[in-house]
């Protein structure tokens, strides 16, 4: 028995072989990491809202400051991997993860927006060293025919953090007192002070566990012998500019497309518990949060179950009609009122599933020895969750409601489809 993982038919290369697996079970844990920070900040968008008297559009800075990290850290991480290895800038990634979670105490303490906004960033620079290490990792641990499915399957823990998130935020971060304006402005200053003091505080404790886990493992990575990845001789090529691998159209348009997926997905995700509070205001702000939790676990089963689909079917075409499911949604969510609405949206996380590890595998396919470049743009591309997010808190409120601006990730996804396409007619010339 060669592998634990095989494609179904006889004689296809496996998705992890034997020799990679200890290092691949290692890289995943890095996708549940930071698939968790990812996923708090969704719940800190409500909970800052609470505590430090935001409104949403200047909530979403959150967003913007994680995401900007990852943009400025992207062709640094890239650089450095030429340099040091993989390993070497996972460490360096977790090491920066560490560092802004436990930041978080003390922004807590003097209740500085700002300071938060700080903490995200380092956060986001370390976790942008993770991905554009972790995810060409992966998807050159093995057959190149068989890289979409070997990195939905490491997203598909992605998907776990993603979970926990919602539900760590729920149980350990939302106080379970919601305050209405009536309510706040009845309030003395004394009082609101206090109320708003102890919101800020109940960030503290799950960062300084959350830095601590980090921290130990980042010892486990480092004790472990990571395999070297060899590439055929026809691949290694002259190392060429960063710039040089822009040449190569697939990737291009896959950077376009990445930046708008993730656009979307951070702009449903972060908006999700004040537009299912809009919809359906009866529900507590906790039962709203397990709710994402779920919406979330729809995302774990749909990587899980790429990870085999993708062996029967092409990227491409899946691509294509997921995309156009989740056009549809966003376009329900934003018509029709109510619970409808909130279902609509909840059930887009199963059909992002599959979308970033698939167009990010794409984006590099046939990249050889420019793998890191091309991976670092892709990395870039995440930008998107700086930038759409605010576009929609400013649409909400210049409207007055969460309700039309899940026009815009519909839009969104409508690039991804455009890029699917493409790639489809591509494939069909050649």
């Amino acid at each position: 028995m060669a592998t634990m993982i095989r494609n179904p038919e006889a004689g296809a290369p496996p998705i992890v072989e034997r020799r990679y697996l200890l290092a691949f079970g290692l890289v995943t844990t890095l996708f549940f990491s930071w698939a968790l920070a990812a996923a708090l900040n969704d719940v800190l968008i409500r909970q800052f809202q609470k505590a430090l008297a935001l409104t949403r559009t200047e909530s979403s800075l959150i967003q913007l400051a994680f995401y900007v990290g990852y943009f400025c850290a992207a062709l640094p991480a890239g650089l450095l991997i030429r340099q040091l290895g993989y390993k070497a800038v996972m460490l360096l990634g977790l090491l920066l993860y560490a560092a802004g979670a436990f930041l978080f105490y003390p922004a807590a303490e003097v209740q500085r927006f700002g300071l938060f906004l700080a903490a995200l960033y380092v956060i986001a620079f370390g976790l942008a060293f993770l991905e554009t290490a972790a995810n060409p990792y992966v998807s050159i641990l093995g057959a190149p025919e068989t890289a979409s499915a070997r990195l939905n399957l490491a997203q598909g823990f992605y998907g776990v953090g993603a979970i926990l998130g919602p539900i760590i935020g729920g149980a350990f971060i939302f106080s379970g007192v919601e305050h209405g304006d009536a309510t706040r402005a009845a309030m003395s200053p004394a009082d609101l002070a206090a109320w708003r003091a102890s919101e800020a505080a109940a960030v503290q404790g799950p960062y300084l566990v959350i830095g601590c886990a980090v921290c130990l493992l980042l010892v486990a990575i480092a004790m472990t012998r990571f395999p070297k990845i060899e590439r055929p001789l026809a691949e290694r090529a002259e190392r060429r500019s960063f710039l040089h691998v822009l040449r190569h159209r697939r990737l291009v348009w896959a950077v376009v497309a990445l930046f708008f997926y993730v656009g979307a997905q951070v702009g449903v995700w972060s908006f999700f518990i004040d537009f299912a509070k809009a919809q359906a205001p009866a529900l507590p702000e906790r039962t709203v949060a397990f709710l994402l939790s779920g919406s979330l676990g729809m995302l774990m089963i749909g990587r899980f179950l790429g990870a085999v689909i993708l062996q029967r079917i092409e990227p491409t075409c899946l691509l294509a009609a997921y995309a156009v499911a989740n056009v549809a949604l966003c376009l329900v969510a934003a018509i029709i009122p109510g619970v409808a609405a909130v279902g609509a949206l909840w059930l887009t996380s199963f059909f992002m599933s599959i979308m970033f590890p698939t167009i990010f595998a794409l984006g590099l396919a046939g990249l050889g020895e420019e793998t890191e470049s091309g991976a670092s743009f892709l990395i870039m591309a995440i930008i998107g969750g700086a930038l759409i997010p605010p576009a929609m808190g400013l649409m909400s409120d210049m409207l007055g409601d969460v309700h039309r601006m899940m026009i815009i990730p519909a839009v969104c996804f409508g690039v991804v489809l455009a890029f699917a396409m493409f790639l489809s007619k591509e494939e069909h010339r050649a």
